[in-house]
């Protein structure tokens, strides 16, 4: 379906808004042209409860919790809603087939950056084979006995990814530097 073009929307409301969702409203605005009252901000999640906190607006912005299912997507459509925006790649929590009927348009991130992604899958490996949340949990309870928080090196070992696609070759390239077999 064809995208609504941003520049008709001069309200938003932004549903289950965190803190860190903060660069998000500032650029709505500079993207929107419009003043910060324009956009509310609301840390509720959405749901055919707190749909009705929508009106007076053209979109909604949305994240993985929300629940933009059927019945809500109804109520939306009936205060003026006409573009879903959802903070993630993924739109399992959108009733796609109920938007296309009230004529919604439904925006998504279309992909995460994969550098973020791979670094962060690294991380998450380097963690489990240093065994460092059992040493965070040690030592907060004071207990600096190293007995059972060896680790070990990737150097020299042999690694499997699976899946090869953006993702999964940055990561392999960020392996690499450790000396894999």
């Amino acid at each position: 379906k064809p995208e609504q073009s941003m520049t008709t929307v001069k309200n938003v409301a932004v549903f289950s808004f965190q803190k860190y969702d903060s660069l998000l409203i500032k650029g709505l605005n500079e993207m929107l042209g419009t003043e910060p009252q324009n956009v509310k901000v609301l840390s509720v999640l959405l749901d055919t409860q707190t749909a009705e906190l929508a009106r007076g607006c053209e979109a909604v912005c949305v994240f993985v919790n929300d629940k933009a299912d059927a019945a809500c997507l109804k109520k939306l459509g009936e205060l003026g809603v006409k573009l879903i925006l959802t903070r993630s790649a993924g739109f399992n929590h959108i009733d796609l087939y109920t938007a296309e009927e009230l004529g919604m348009t439904v925006m998504r991130v279309p992909q995460y950056s994969p550098e973020a992604v791979a670094e962060h899958a690294v991380g998450l490996l380097l963690a489990l084979i240093r065994k460092l949340p059992k040493a965070y949990n040690r030592v907060r309870e004071h207990n600096f006995n190293l007995a059972g928080l060896e680790g070990f090196t990737i150097n020299g070992k042999v690694i499997g990814i699976l899946g090869t696609g953006k993702i999964g070759q940055i990561t392999a390239t960020i392996l690499k530097s450790f000396g894999p077999s």
